[in-house]
């Protein structure tokens, strides 16, 4: 089961969107959201707090 490359949500097999670079670089999306912050507005996902990154970094931030 693949995870999406913004928000890190597992995606359930038959949806989700393939998305490979020229470079042979591959790019798992669950939502369009997640595939135009990524791509073409070039956002970071730890800046946002729906990404499973942010609420990892608050957790170990908060921990210490």
């Amino acid at each position: 089961m693949p995870t999406c490359s913004f928000c890190s949500k597992k995606i359930k097999s038959g949806t989700g969107k393939l998305f490979v670079q020229n470079s042979g670089r591959t790019f798992w999306f669950c939502s369009n959201k997640c595939e135009k912050n990524l791509l073409k507005l070039k956002r970071k996902p730890i800046k946002f707090k729906w990404t499973q990154e942010k609420k990892t970094k608050e957790k170990k931030e908060g921990s210490s």
